[in-house]
């Protein structure tokens, strides 16, 4: 059975909206620092953008398997390595640190998957 992009874009892509309003009022009460909120802002913003690419993709390009997997794991490892970096920087810091660059190019990787992959063919409108 094939892995549920289009359902997988749409929890992250509801996910992100609450992890984003989290950020915006209930983190505020709890670290001061404003660079590390910033942090979560990027993560949940990014979150946000590639669940609707993963979305768009599941239905345009189906056969794609390769892009949705990057922008999954893309979106699995930058976005939440920024979160539990803002949440606790001293207890994650050493071990997820290093996945927030991979979780990068991992999203990367999956717009490049796009750019080389066949076009879809889109129905015409009458």
């Amino acid at each position: 059975m094939p892995v549920p992009f289009w359902t997988i874009g749409c929890l992250y892509g509801a996910s992100s909206v609450a992890l984003g309003a989290f950020g915006a009022h209930g983190l505020k009460k709890r670290i001061a620092d404003p660079q590390r909120l910033a942090n979560w802002n990027t993560a949940a913003q990014y979150q946000l953008m590639h669940s609707l690419a993963l979305t768009f993709t599941a239905a345009l390009a189906p056969q794609n398997t390769i892009a949705m997997g990057l922008f999954t794991a893309g979106i699995s490892m930058f976005s939440g390595s920024l979160y539990l970096l803002t949440l606790d920087p001293q207890r994650w810091g050493k071990i997820v640190g290093p996945v927030t660059p991979i979780g990068g190019l991992c999203l990367i990787g999956g717009w490049v998957a796009l750019a080389v992959a066949k076009r879809p063919v889109f129905p015409k409108v009458r």
